[in-house]
């Protein structure tokens, strides 16, 4: 059911855990399957400098927001929002029908993130 890249970033994700500097934070939910991600970036200089996540969900949540996170870093801000979910999708060498909402969830909390920042830039 899952490629080998899900069940690695699933098994050993990336870039996991909470940003005390973060300046900028998203976090998106969904109601049909209960899985909450939480996306923690530090921006400097208009470049995605560090990025962690946080993901209650399935192995298909978790694996998108580890794809996701080495997606984006090093990234600026422009280039990151430009990462879709498909996108992600596509770099985990697919996701079952049913768990594409998934990499929706990473990809909509990074976009957030990106909001929260530029809120607090006043941008």
């Amino acid at each position: 059911m899952y490629t080998e890249k899900v069940i690695d970033h699933f098994e050993n994700p990336r870039n996991v855990g909470e940003m005390s500097d973060a300046n900028g934070i998203g976090e998106v939910g969904n109601p049909t399957c209960g899985d909450i991600t939480k996306i923690f970036l530090k921006i400097e200089d208009n470049i995605i400098k560090d990025i962690k996540f946080k993901t209650f969900g399935c192995a298909a949540a978790i694996a998108s927001s580890s794809m996701l996170t080495e997606m984006a870093k090093g990234k600026t801000i422009d280039e990151a929002l430009q990462i879709t979910d498909e996108a992600v999708a596509e770099m985990l060498d697919g996701l079952p029908p049913q768990k594409m909402h998934c990499s929706n969830m990473a990809a909509d909390a990074m976009h957030a993130a990106v909001e929260d920042y530029r809120k607090k830039l006043g941008a």
